[in-house]
């Protein structure tokens, strides 16, 4: 997502704020979380007045996405949700999966999108607990076996009525990181669904005239919520053109 941002918007510097000390924070309360989330962007905003804000987590934004709104009316919030009305009007089998976190899967802003947009689907909803932090070893350079991976994707592989599974909404923004390796071990083909481009022309709506036309001089930014000091993250964030505060 930040690369289609960085694309779309090349003069608007970016500050990427990633709350790892939080992390997996699909398997928090949803009241601890929520209460987490409203205090870190009074934080956040406070400090940096952003033009707009991107919740880039489907399980943060499906919670507390109407809270935040609320209590910072002055800032534009541009959500991540399940990409399930695309998926619906992609399918051919109509047999859609929704691979996500399992506070995303639980939320009730989940299940109203398939009321909404794909009632005349199947849609299996498939909550792994594990893909979120295995995606961030594969980031860091650390070995992930497809028997790893294998289990957390199978169950979005279905079979009806001479019928397959033919799309597969990747509900969780650490996912596409794995993309290549889920098309490589799937049982047969399928549309890995990634919201990212969608969400970043939103956000140029958003901004619309307000967005910068020239140049800023100012860098891309990454602020980590537990304050790391590990050089491997550095060099990692460099390779996103992000300079770690």
């Amino acid at each position: 997502m930040l690369r289609e941002a960085r694309y779309l918007l090349p003069y608007e510097p970016l500050l990427y704020v990633a709350d790892d000390a939080a992390f997996p924070i699909g398997r928090w309360p949803e009241a601890d979380l929520k209460a987490r989330l409203l205090a870190l962007f009074d934080e956040l905003i406070f400090e940096h007045a952003p033009k707009a804000v991107v919740i880039a987590c489907n399980t943060a934004f499906t919670l507390a996405g109407e809270a935040l709104r609320k209590a910072h009316p002055q800032v534009p919030f541009v959500g991540t949700v399940p990409a399930i009305k695309p998926a619906a009007e992609r399918t051919s089998s109509g047999l859609i999966s929704v691979l996500a976190t399992p506070g995303t899967v639980r939320r009730t802003y989940t299940r109203s999108l398939i009321d909404s947009f794909a009632s005349q689907c199947h849609v299996r909803l498939v909550g792994s607990d594990m893909l979120a932090e295995l995606a961030e070893k594969h980031l860091r350079g650390e070995a992930v076996s497809d028997e790893e991976l294998l289990p957390e994707i199978s169950d979005c592989f279905l079979e009806r009525d001479g019928r397959r599974t033919d799309i597969v909404v990747l509900a969780c923004t650490h996912y596409p990181f794995l993309a290549n390796r889920f098309r490589r071990i799937a049982p047969w083909p399928v549309d890995w669904l990634d919201p990212a481009e969608a969400i970043a022309r939103q956000l140029v709506r958003v901004l619309g005239e307000a967005a910068a036309k020239t140049p800023s001089g100012l860098p891309d930014r990454a602020i980590f919520t537990s304050k790391p000091k590990d050089p491997s993250l550095q060099r990692l964030l460099a390779g996103f053109g992000l300079a770690l505060e």
